[in-house]
């Protein structure tokens, strides 16, 4: 279940609540007049099952209540109510199933700005990534995977390409080269440093590395494990399974693939920089390809679902 909390000028309350009411699926609502005072207004507060909530939230926009007054909504943890329980029943669907729009744009829009943070992230994934592939570590490969950021660029950078949205896209897009340009330009000076200190080697990067030689060693399979790990990623975020994405983050070669293309540019090793650019470009764009059509196939589906309900 959803809990939403609206503030609405007097004059569209009577429309928000016959909205409301209207919509199948929503249940407790409560409506406290003048109650709102930045922006003047009343409170309208109900509970929606997730399946119906993108619906609502859709109505809601279209009566102009974000510019004129506020949409706020979260997740209800625990509800102990029939009238819940009906309402989760009386909706269509199944909520694991549906996906909130809104909440999507507004979560792929806050993880695909080009912050400090976000390429702080990137930047110390690819410089413990550097240190794997030269100490052959699959330990720091695995622990570098977690901590890259990059699968938030990509999920709105595919989100945009589906809802048409151009300014999610050139934001994602912008983070996302942006944001590798400065981790492995970073990496390469890291490189440089740990060369000069005795820590790196051009022996170690171009000796046999079992652990790590995939990094740099593409094929077809690189390619075939980033969409599967495209359509996961994009699964977790749309049914908010924040532990898959972990794992998603853990199964694509993105930040090791830069990492190796880094050092292996500062010992001026053609081959590895070669493959492991390649590497990474196949990987960003399997998991692109693979989310954008996984939130196509949703929406068709979820449309295709309220279709039949209408015929009925």
């Amino acid at each position: 279940m959803l809990h939403l909390r609206l503030i609405a000028p007097a004059d569209r309350t009577e429309d928000v609540v016959q909205l409301i009411e209207k919509t199948v699926g929503t249940t407790h609502l409560v409506v406290l007049p003048g109650a709102a005072r930045n922006p003047v207004g009343d409170v309208v507060m109900c509970d929606v099952a997730r399946e119906a909530g993108d619906e609502l939230i859709a109505g809601l926009r279209r009566l102009g209540l974000d510019a004129t007054g506020s949409i706020a909504v979260e997740n209800i943890d625990l509800s102990l109510s029939e009238r819940a329980d009906k309402a989760e029943e009386e909706a269509p669907g199944e909520g694991a199933d549906a996906v909130l729009w809104e909440h999507l744009a507004d979560a792929t829009h806050e993880e695909s700005t080009l912050s400090i943070t976000y390429v702080a992230f990137l930047t110390l994934a690819t410089m413990i990534a550097a240190c794997g592939v030269v100490l052959d570590n699959a330990i720091l490969i695995v622990g570098a995977m977690a901590v890259g950021p990059e699968f938030g660029p990509l999920a709105g950078l595919s989100t945009a390409l589906v809802q048409r949205h151009r300014r999610l896209a050139a934001r994602s897009l912008i983070a996302l080269l942006v944001g590798f340009a400065v981790a492995m330009l970073v990496t390469v000076g890291f490189s440089f440093f740990m060369d000069a200190v005795g820590l790196f080697t051009k022996a170690q990067l171009e000796a046999d590395r079992p652990n790590t030689g995939f990094v740099y060693a593409y094929d077809w399979f690189s390619f075939v494990v980033a969409v599967l790990a495209g359509a996961a990623g994009t699964l977790s975020l749309t049914s908010s399974k924040s532990g898959a994405l972990v794992g998603v983050a853990i199964s694509v070669t993105t930040v090791p693939a830069a990492a190796n293309a880094a050092v292996a540019l500062s010992y001026g090793d053609t081959n590895q920089t070669w493959g492991s650019t390649v590497q990474l470009l196949l990987n960003l764009a399997g998991i692109l390809l693979a989310a954008t059509l996984t939130l196509l196939a949703q929406k068709w589906l979820w449309s295709t679902q309220k279709k039949s309900r209408q015929t009925i």
